[in-house]
């Protein structure tokens, strides 16, 4: 006996089952072959030559034909051509000579190659209404699109509107992923440059080493010791390591050995489980962080010889231990560490571990102090001045002679950081176009005006002695300019004529001097 379910069946009739069009249409997803299956499924319907699909984008108020072609999208105001008419009034466009039709959009037959003559089009809808494109059937074979075409373009587009919401919105998705891939890019690639060794500023010899080192260890991972002064430039270097090296795209992690308590140290170098004491949360420590990149200790000096020990368990074994717990976590990193304090001298004094020292000692790069590149000091100062004019939309400014000779003059006991300060505060508090040596800082002229070291002659005749100072000049500004002669000669002041009769006067041998110079690098 049939139950009251089969009778409702029987008379809503048969479910409808979707056309096999409409199957392969739901399950494709290349962009391309979809709209290849809209294009030929529509010319068979309405016996068309060709047929398209528009999105809109609302943002732009264009549209847009899915398929770039060499490497660009077809996209036009949605406001012109009969597309945008069907845009704009919602209604079906039926044109049965497009040629002589004002509104037609004759850039559409240029991309096409095709000489349009008829033209069907019918708006793309939501389910809300709100339209979010236009198909389009163009050239009816032999005839004009009649009434019974506009029901069969309205039904199919009724089809393929669902399928093409979810193709737009993938399409969307890929775009912005895109566009977002494209800017990490760009970002990566400014974060790159930013601290890349083209940053280490300088020609002398010093400088050309410290590049070279930094160039001969940057595909490798092994730890890295950096000591100078403070201000040399010793987190500069190890952001130029870090970023030039495979690991650059990875963290780079840097914390201040000195700033860190000593009750805290270990929690932030390696982490603390929740609950260890009273209202403590978890925490995850700097070496965790910097898994797969790089961990930057400045001041390592500093450390107490508890932590030391922990760290040199950490390097030797790759493992870490968050305070309060007893599950090792593994790391895989590279430390970079730097001080400003003789570790050596340290180690004497039983304040810093002799196995922690070699075994950070891997690599061992000693940034050197301004007074050691002098011949650097007239480049770096119009580079930061440069920089900091630029960045707080200041006018440029140039630097006069008498001013660069106390700058080269001057001990820098602040080394870069100091001469950054000053070039920060010229480009501030001078008006004009033109800093002068009475509108430097006083300590800086100061420091210029100092006393110089007495020379002893020991029995040299003055012109000897003056003799053996500018021949050594010459060198070194050879090594300065890369051994460029007429660079040389511009540095120093002269004709390149003039330098060649200088060479060989003092019996300078360039060649060996530059094989000398590169060897040592």
């Amino acid at each position: 006996m049939p139950t009251p379910s089969d009778n409702r069946a029987q008379l809503l009739g048969p479910k409808p089952t979707a056309s096999p069009f409409l199957i392969r249409l739901n399950q494709e997803t290349n962009c391309r072959a979809f709209l290849q299956l809209i294009r030929e499924e529509a010319c068979r319907r309405l016996e068309a030559e060709l047929a398209s699909v528009f999105l809109l984008d609302q943002k732009k108020h264009e549209l847009w034909f899915p398929l770039p072609e060499d490497g660009k999208y077809l996209r036009l105001d949605a406001r012109l051509g009969l597309a945008g008419t069907c845009v704009s009034t919602g209604e079906i466009v039926n044109v049965s000579d497009v040629q002589s039709d004002d509104r037609f959009f004759s850039g559409i037959d240029l991309h096409t190659k095709r000489r349009t003559r008829t033209l069907l089009a019918v708006p793309l809808r939501l389910p809300t209404g709100e339209i979010f494109g236009v198909f389009e059937a163009v050239n009816k074979k032999g005839k004009d699109f009649s009434a019974r075409d506009e029901r069969r373009a309205q039904a199919f587009v009724e089809e393929i509107s669902i399928p093409l919401q979810r193709f737009q919105r993938t399409e969307q998705l890929q775009h912005e992923r895109q566009l977002l891939e494209e800017e990490n890019v760009q970002l990566w690639k400014e974060v790159e440059g930013r601290f890349s060794t083209q940053k280490l500023i300088g020609n002398s010899l010093p400088m050309q080493r410290l590049v070279r080192v930094i160039d001969q260890i940057r595909d490798s991972s092994v730890d890295v010791l950096i000591t100078g002064e403070n201000g040399t430039g010793k987190e500069l270097v190890a952001q130029a390591i870090h970023f030039s090296s495979p690991r650059g795209r990875n963290p780079f992690i840097a914390i201040n050995c000195a700033a860190l308590p000593d009750n805290l140290i270990e929690s932030e170098l390696f982490g603390i489980g929740r609950g260890t004491a009273t209202g403590v949360d978890a925490r995850i420590g700097k070496f965790v962080q910097a898994n797969k990149g790089t961990l930057f200790l400045d001041e390592i000096g500093d450390l107490g010889l508890k932590a030391q020990a922990k760290i040199l368990r950490v390097l030797e074994e790759r493992i870490v231990v968050p305070v309060g717990e007893r599950t090792p976590i593994p790391v895989n990193i590279r430390v970079l560490a730097a001080t400003n304090t003789n570790l050596e001298d340290a180690i004497k004094n039983g304040t810093f571990r002799e196995d922690l020292y070699y075994r950070l000692k891997v690599v061992h790069i000693q940034t050197p102090a301004l007074r050691e590149i002098a011949v650097d000091i007239q480049l770096l100062a119009n580079y930061f001045l440069d920089r900091y004019c630029q960045e707080m939309n200041k006018p440029r400014k140039k630097i006069d002679s008498a001013a660069m000779r106390r700058l080269v003059e001057c001990d820098w006991p602040g080394n870069m950081r100091q001469l950054g300060n000053e070039m920060k505060r010229l480009a501030v508090m001078v008006r004009g176009a033109t800093i002068k040596e009475d509108m430097l800082d006083v300590a800086i002229k100061r420091s210029a005006q100092s006393p110089q070291k007495t020379i002893s002659l020991d029995g040299r005749s003055l012109p000897a002695m003056l003799g053996e100072i500018e021949e050594q000049i010459i060198k070194d500004a050879l090594v300065t300019c890369q051994f460029n002669q007429v660079r040389t000669a511009e540095h120093l002041g002269i004709s390149r004529q003039g330098l060649i009769k200088k060479i060989n006067r003092y019996h300078i041998r360039v060649k060996e001097l530059r094989d000398e110079v590169y060897e040592s690098l």
